[in-house]
């Protein structure tokens, strides 16, 4: 690639239209503590076109905005105090797309530094791409607040969706007994995984928690869902149990938890961004993630289907309308 002062990008200009178009913007300069990647790939999220269509007033930028969440791609420069990094280094991280940071949908961005971590070497750029956003979310659920450990039985909510497969993955890595519900074809994904699926289409809450824990319930529980999933986690928990959702966003009553003396935590993964707090374990995570990929007991599932900046409206269709197969991921450079 040729270097010049600006750069390809898509803009969104209104939440009204909510489409991207294509322009030639200002190539950013790495500011003190940020590194300037050269994306080569960015990760669709549910949150992504949530924000392009203007359903998450939590994090929505300022229009015009370049959105994407997710990158991986290679170190172009390094602005002042970055030591972790060299020119040239593979990176991956969650990054931007919010309030205030530039995404991913564009050929560079200049991100915090703390945000990034070195892309698992054994993994293509697309599949470092999907990680980041599904990862930290089941990290901080599961890991963080849960502190999830060997011997537990752990129910992930929705285990064969984007979060939902890292829950999976995780909760084994740290030696629990692993359930998770699905629907369909994803109970083939989740077995694959190593969890046992429960198809919640055919199986009522008391019968799944009476054959998998002897009517005594779940240590811990992930929720990926929301709505009356996460109302079903109330009474699928443990006394004592730990349920963590990561789509508490509904009206609930926690009566039920509450009588079963459980906690519970709200996941919200784009707070570090937002507001700067504790960006560096985000980055801390991602390093311990890379050696778990490196090591052959995390991997990534991405979409075979390809989509590049010209069709990246369809990338963001394909996960809206639910056909995703787990990841989708959008080739910035091919």
């Amino acid at each position: 690639m040729t270097n010049t002062s600006t750069m390809r990008a898509l803009i969104l200009d209104d939440y009204e239209t909510a489409q991207f178009r294509s322009t030639r913007i200002d190539k950013p300069i790495a500011g003190p503590g940020e590194v300037l990647v050269r994306i080569q790939a960015s990760g669709v999220n549910p949150i992504d076109y949530k924000i392009r269509t203007g359903q998450a007033p939590y994090a929505m930028p300022e229009l015009p905005a370049v959105l994407g969440t997710d990158l991986a791609g290679v170190v172009e420069a390094m602005g002042e105090g970055v030591t972790d990094f060299a020119v040239g280094d593979e990176v991956y991280g969650l990054t931007g797309g919010v309030r205030g940071l530039q995404g991913s949908l564009a050929e560079f961005a200049a991100v915090d530094a703390r945000l990034l971590a070195p892309k698992p070497k054994n993994l293509s750029m697309r599949e470092a791409a999907a990680l980041p956003l599904v990862a930290l979310t089941a990290w901080e659920g599961l890991v963080d607040c849960a502190k999830v450990r060997a011997g537990q039985k752990v129910l992930v909510q929705g285990g064969a969706g984007g979060v939902g497969h890292l829950v999976v993955q995780l909760a084994l890595v740290h030696g629990a007994e692993v359930y998770a519900t699905v629907r369909g074809k994803g109970a083939e994904t989740v077995r694959l995984l190593g969890a046992t699926p429960i198809d919640i289409t055919t199986t009522s809450v008391s019968d799944y928690v009476a054959e998998h824990t002897g009517g005594k319930g779940f240590d811990i529980i992930y929720d990926t869902i929301g709505g009356s999933a996460l109302d079903s986690a109330f009474e699928a928990i443990a006394h004592y149990g730990h349920i963590a959702s990561c789509a508490a966003f509904g009206e609930h009553s926690l009566a039920t938890g509450s009588l079963r003396c459980s906690i519970l935590s709200g996941i919200f993964v784009l707070l570090p961004m937002l507001t700067g707090e504790r960006r560096a374990h985000h980055g801390e995570v991602l390093r311990k993630l890379t050696k778990l990929v490196e090591a052959g007991r995390v991997a990534a599932i991405v979409d075979a289907r390809r989509f590049n900046l010209e069709s990246a409206m369809a990338a963001h269709a394909l996960v809206e309308q639910g056909g995703a197969q787990v990841k989708v991921v959008i080739d910035v450079e091919a």
